[in-house]
């Protein structure tokens, strides 16, 4: 993704009229630091406190919904956070167009919508080609972090993940992060109602991955 030369900060919300091409993170985010990505931000609660957390990490945050990204865009603003970029796309999109091989460390995706009806399964966020996108744009040792309420929806996750793409099941040592109400406001909904949350964790196999190990800028342009 090109952006037009400024003597000002990059903003912090992504225009899709602004979309080029691949994201370009040196310029999208100003610097070379390591980036996280979170699919569906919701409200932004976990893309926001982590952001806060990390400010020697980079976020992307993806969400559908205009009113919760620009709700998520006035907190972060608000906390002046200056290391989130936020995108209003289909993220099956953005996996498979914009985001080049290995350019994010950890991918999150909790409590996706699980379309429970069997004629709009077809509507998943997590189907082989995503998770197979998610394989190729974490680096070397990065991390997928899900959650989801749905047993059922957990169960088959289980099943696809390892039969579609190279990743592993694993322990992130940066998690458990979270306060005790969950980690999104999704999850501290359901956890309020007594709704079971499941996660897992995998990794891309390799050389573990640490805050700065990858730069942003070694992975410009970087596609199959």
């Amino acid at each position: 993704m090109s952006i037009a030369a400024s003597s000002e900060s990059p903003p912090l919300e992504i225009l899709p009229g602004r979309v080029a091409g691949p994201f370009d993170f040196r310029s999208l985010f100003g610097n070379e630091r390591s980036a996280e990505l979170e699919i569906g931000i919701g409200k932004g609660r976990f893309l926001l406190a982590q952001a806060a957390a990390r400010p020697e990490v980079n976020f992307l945050g993806i969400e559908w919904s205009l009113k919760y990204l620009r709700l998520a865009k006035e907190r972060a603003q608000r906390q002046g956070l200056r290391n989130v970029r936020l995108f209003r796309a289909d993220a099956r999109h953005v996996l498979a167009a914009l985001l080049p091989d290995r350019s994010v460390v950890r991918v999150h995706v909790y409590c996706p919508d699980p379309w429970p009806k069997k004629r709009h399964r077809k509507r998943r966020l997590l189907t082989p080609a995503t998770v197979a996108h998610i394989e190729r744009v974490l680096v070397p040792g990065g991390y997928l972090d899900l959650s989801t309420d749905v047993a059922e929806y957990f169960d088959e996750i289980r099943e696809l993940v390892p039969v579609a793409c190279g990743l592993r099941v694993a322990e992130d040592p940066l998690f458990p992060i979270e306060s005790p109400g969950g980690r999104t406001s999704y999850e501290a909904k359901y956890i309020e109602s007594g709704r079971s949350i499941h996660r897992a964790t995998y990794v891309r196999p390799g050389d573990a991955a640490e805050p700065g190990a990858v730069r942003a800028g070694d992975v410009k342009g970087s596609r199959r």
